[in-house]
């Protein structure tokens, strides 16, 4: 079976390598050492730091197991065409129906998207509808809310 690859750009791969490595030699050893104390302190059962330590110690395995998977199956985000809309093009839009100022996003991958950081995933409504869109054009998205339309104004 063939899992769908994870897109990336390069920045998003490094934090991941970074995060990866903080938590298999900073947060998993300080874990270790968490449960170790925690057992010294006698009967299992009623020890809420052995607990909370073996709590962590899921939550950070989990995590790690979640990394690892996804550098065993990433695809970096190549340089795009100005001309096209793509996966890592940066869109300045203008919404059709609405005087306000225009919006600029970045569309990435479904790991890396921040709506806050105005990084949008390529799976959203907005990202699928400007997909191999041009400068100038007026799409359609097509959202739970409902339909709006949004123009292009530029591709960066």
């Amino acid at each position: 079976m063939t899992k769908n690859p994870i897109y990336l750009t390069q920045e998003g791969l490094d934090e991941i390598k970074k995060e990866l490595d903080e938590l298999i030699n900073v947060k998993r050893p300080a874990n270790i050492q968490a449960i170790k104390e925690a057992r010294s302190l006698g009967d299992l059962s009623e020890n809420a730091d052995y607990d909370a330590a073996r709590n962590e110690q899921a939550q950070l395995e989990g995590r790690i197991k979640k990394l690892e998977q996804m550098l065993e199956n990433y695809c970096i985000i190549e340089e795009t065409s100005k001309d096209k809309v793509g996966l890592g093009s940066t869109v300045v839009i203008k919404y059709v129906d609405e005087d306000e100022d225009e919006d600029e996003y970045k569309i990435v991958g479904s790991q890396e998207a921040d709506p806050f950081a105005s990084k949008i995933s390529n799976e959203s409504p907005i990202a699928q509808a400007l997909m191999n869109r041009k400068v100038g054009e007026i799409v359609t998205v097509e959202s739970p809310n409902g339909s709006y339309q949004i123009e292009i104004t530029e591709i960066k």
